[in-house]
C-alpha cells in the first residue's frame, strides 16, 4: 500500500510540473510572459557565446532548437561543472561520431514548457518533498529541497543545485546549475535503435 501511495504521489508531482510547464505551450514565439520580459532574445541568443554549454549545443545541432519557438526550460550547467567531467569527456562527446550521446545528454537538461523555480518548488511541496521532472529526452529528474535551494538528482545519482533561476527568454526560461546531469544507461536516444 505504501509503495502505491509513493507512486501515486510521484505521478501527481510529474503531472503537476508538466501542467505548470504548459502554461506557455499554446503560444507562438514572441507571446507569453517570458516573451514580454525577454523581448526578442531566445534561449540560444541569451547564452554566453563562449560557454561550454552553447558549444556542446552547437556540436549536437541543438542551437537551432534553442533558438526556435519553444517554450523550453533549459538547465544550463556552469563551465566549471563541465570542467569537473573526466578529462577529455566533453571533447569526446563533441566529436561527430558521439553526436547521439551528446544530444541525449543535452536533452536531459531540457524540459518542455516554461517551468519556473516557483513551479518546481510548489511541485516538491505538494508531493511530500520530492517531484519528478520530465525531460524532452523522455527521462526524468528528481527535484528536492535543501534549505532554500532546489536540488536536481539524475538517473546516475549525481546532483546539481539551481544556482540562478528564472532567466526569461522569448521562447522559455533558463536555470543555471552547478553540475552536469547524466541520463540513465538503458535506452537509446529517441529515434535511434540500439544494435
Amino acid at each position: 500500500m505504501t509503495k502505491s501511495l509513493q507512486w501515486l504521489g510521484a505521478t501527481a508531482a510529474l503531472l503537476l510540473v508538466a501542467g505548470c510547464g504548459d502554461r506557455d505551450s499554446g503560444n507562438a514565439a514572441g507571446n507569453g510572459p517570458a516573451a514580454t520580459e525577454a523581448g526578442a532574445q531566445t534561449i540560444a541568443s541569451g547564452l554566453d557565446e563562449n560557454s561550454r554549454f552553447l558549444a556542446a549545443a552547437r556540436a549536437a545541432g541543438m542551437d537551432a532548437t534553442l533558438a526556435g519557438p519553444g517554450p523550453y526550460t533549459v538547465l544550463v550547467p556552469s563551465d566549471q561543472a563541465f570542467g569537473n567531467l573526466p578529462d577529455g569527456r566533453l571533447e569526446t562527446l563533441m566529436q561527430p561520431e558521439s553526436r547521439a550521446e551528446l544530444t541525449r545528454l543535452l536533452t536531459y537538461h531540457v524540459l518542455t514548457g516554461t517551468v519556473l523555480a516557483e513551479d518546481i518548488g510548489r511541485a516538491i511541496d505538494n508531493s511530500d518533498g520530492r517531484a519528478l521532472l520530465a525531460t524532452i529526452g523522455g527521462e526524468t529528474l528528481t527535484a528536492t529541497r535543501d534549505g532554500g535551494n532546489i536540488l536536481l538528482a539524475d538517473a546516475a545519482g549525481g546532483r546539481a543545485t539551481i544556482t540562478r533561476a528564472d532567466e526569461t527568454r522569448s521562447n522559455g526560461v533558463v536555470h543555471h546549475i552547478d553540475g552536469v546531469l547524466m541520463p540513465g544507461q538503458g535506452a537509446a536516444p529517441q529515434g535511434e535503435q540500439q544494435q
